[in-house]
């Protein structure tokens, strides 16, 4: 199946690793409010290319949120523990 598709995160989107069933793995984004599931290829082989592509999805996501947080500069998006501020 293919399709194309532009949208913008919302303020609670989120993505995460889901369990269909025990066996079947899933890429869930959240995106508020859209929801967008990537399943397992249902081909052999396709536990691989799934891989493949959650790797390459990986690396090209910390690209994009490594120049995004250059461009803000000082004020760009910190992640840390609550309790790590001294």
């Amino acid at each position: 199946m293919g399709f194309n598709v532009t949208c913008t995160p919302g303020r609670e989107a989120a993505a995460a690793m889901v369990r269909v069933t025990p066996q079947v793995l899933a890429l869930a984004i959240y995106l508020d409010p859209v929801n967008i599931a990537i399943q397992l290829p249902p081909f052999p082989g396709g536990s691989d290319v799934l891989m493949r592509f959650c790797r390459e999805l990986s690396r090209e996501a910390a690209k994009l949120a490594d120049h995004l947080g250059s461009r803000e500069g000082r004020h760009a998006l910190v992640e840390e523990a609550p309790d790590a501020r001294t």
